[in-house]
């Protein structure tokens, strides 16, 4: 199956989890935003987000078209994709306890988010940056820690295997690179300072950056470069003020 992933072309997001899986599986997929011709480009992402023929129709980005099928919200899509990706245990209890980290994973990205948009999203950074800084320092000295000590933790409780879920690489593992590499961006200073209390976490993301698939993908013109438009931004003064 060719699958078509609908998301911004402008920054990685949380598309990019989903690209992690289609790469690391060398799926065929088409980007749609960052192609062009019918039915491709930005304008295709609104497109289908609108089109009243959708029997079950996404809210936002990232979505994903798997044939007739439309699947919004990225965990949800990991979810699906993990098993046919070969990305996911074979269980059920296993496929939940993936899904249920990679919702975790998903609460702790809406509180990264706030840290540069805490008043609201329509509102430009600069606009909220009093706040910003107020919710950046109680986010990194208490919140960071508690979901990186949790899922410290879980790593952990792998007895040895390295994954997150079961004995081999879930889709869990590539979100789990993915959020390390954004919160180097985003927070240098305080990345430099904490990794050591997170060891496990950071061996797994240099494993999956070693990866040929990813380690490919991440040379290529394909990875959109951080910047800042994603969830993931670097603004100095944040880290300044801790």
């Amino acid at each position: 199956m060719r699958y078509e992933l609908y998301y911004t072309a402008s920054n990685q997001g949380r598309g990019e989890f989903v690209r992690l899986a289609l790469e690391e599986a060398r799926a065929d997929y088409v980007d749609v935003a960052r192609e062009s011709g019918p039915g491709r480009g930005a304008e295709a992402v609104t497109r289908l987000i609108q089109d009243a023929a959708v029997e079950r129709p996404p809210f936002a980005q990232p979505f994903l078209k798997a044939g007739k099928l439309v699947i919004a919200q990225t965990a949800n899509i990991l979810l699906y994709l993990g098993p046919r990706l070969g990305l996911a245990p074979r269980a059920e209890a296993g496929r939940l306890w993936a899904h249920q980290l990679q919702l975790t994973l998903a609460d702790l990205l809406k509180e990264i988010q706030d840290t540069h948009h805490p008043v609201a999203h329509g509102l430009y950074y600069e606009e909220q940056k009093p706040e910003a800084l107020k919710y950046t320092r109680h986010f990194l000295a208490e919140r960071l820690p508690k979901f990186l000590g949790y899922f410290e933790r879980v790593l952990g409780g792998t007895k040895g295997r390295g994954c997150m879920v079961g004995r081999s690489l879930s889709y869990v593992d590539l979100s789990m690179f993915q959020l390390v590499e954004g919160l180097r961006f985003s927070f240098p200073e305080t990345m430099q300072r904490v990794e050591p209390g997170y060891p496990g976490l950071v061996a797994l993301h240099d494993r999956v950056a070693a990866r040929p698939n990813v380690a490919a993908y991440l040379k290529s013109p394909r990875r959109i470069p951080f910047n800042d438009r994603g969830i993931f931004r670097h603004y100095p003064e944040l880290e300044a003020e801790q």
